[in-house]
């Protein structure tokens, strides 16, 4: 199955929210307020937020009240594009610049982080880059050791400590490495919560300070994983995160198993990060570079 087709496979169930929902309140109906305010709410239950819901049902209205929308299907048409323009090219997680690039990646436990930078690493190695894992979630012993496999499947390095050693330690011990060793990229996990009285904020801040110090222009990326089921408290955890180490990007997971994909629209509209990766499925290529444009056409075309 092609990537395209992946992805469309992995937004049918936000299709059958969203789409289809949108699709049955077009049919038939006169193009009034009243299907826009219906629109309005299946928008909002598909999680795409009301900030986007408001500003894609305006644009509607404008042109309704302005005669350019007059029937049904035009209605639907000018939806699909409203929906595109509302997304912003997430641009591509890769390596570039001075070695090594350095991805220091964030999230609460669950959300799928350590698989994302094991999919991450197997994609760089794959197109031909020498890779270093970070186990900067000493906190956790399984972590360490998920990453340790990880590591193993994508034919990465990994720098680990003792469990419940100092994170910024192991971080700046696989940075340092990856420049003796000419290491083209340095991929970093980090704790979704800690075990201690330590504040995780207080954590992550003091991992980037570390990482700077060792290397002024790291980390290149600051990567937040954030689970698409979770719906609108992504949100929030984005905004959490980015006042405490300043997000460049967001991986998206799990879009397949929920129907609220509409969080990209909401993140797009709500925060100024833009989304980089998204989620599918379980094998490594179902990690995919976030396309608005295959976006849209895979949800409005998606089985």
């Amino acid at each position: 199955m092609g990537l395209f087709n992946k992805l469309k496979q992995g937004l049918s169930r936000t299709k059958k929210t969203l789409v289809d929902g949108t699709d049955a309140l077009f049919r038939g109906k006169p193009v009034d307020d009243n299907m826009l305010d219906e629109l309005e709410e299946l928008l909002i239950m598909a999680d795409a937020g009301p900030l986007a819901a408001l500003a894609l049902t305006d644009e509607l209205r404008e042109k309704v009240r302005d005669g350019k929308i007059r029937r049904a299907d035009q209605l639907n048409v000018a939806f699909k594009e409203a929906v595109r323009a509302l997304l912003k090219d997430g641009h591509k997680v890769m390596s570039a610049g001075e070695n090594p690039y350095v991805i220091l990646t964030v999230g609460v436990n669950g959300v799928g982080k350590t698989t994302t930078i094991g999919k991450l690493a197997r994609r760089f190695t794959d197109n031909g880059f020498s890779v270093t894992l970070a186990a900067g979630d000493t906190f956790r012993a399984a972590a360490i050791e998920q990453l340790e496999i990880w590591a193993d499947r994508a034919g990465a390095s990994i720098v680990k400590h003792r469990s419940g050693a100092d994170p910024a330690a192991v971080a700046f011990d696989a940075v340092t490495s990856a420049r003796a060793r000419g290491t083209d990229i340095v991929i970093i996990d980090t704790a979704g919560r800690l075990h201690t009285q330590s504040n995780l904020m207080e954590e992550l801040k003091k991992i980037k300070r570390v990482i700077s110090k060792e290397m002024p222009s790291a980390p290149h990326e600051i990567l937040l994983v954030v689970d698409a089921t979770s719906g609108q408290n992504a949100i929030n955890q984005a905004k959490i995160f980015n006042e405490a180490v300043g997000i460049t990007g967001l991986a998206l997971t799990k879009l397949d198993g929920t129907a609220k994909g509409g969080i990209v629209l909401a993140i797009n509209k709500e925060l100024e990060i833009p989304v980089k990766l998204i989620g599918v499925g379980e094998a490594v290529e179902d990690l995919q570079d976030f396309d608005p444009q295959e976006f849209v056409d895979a949800l409005f075309d998606a089985e």
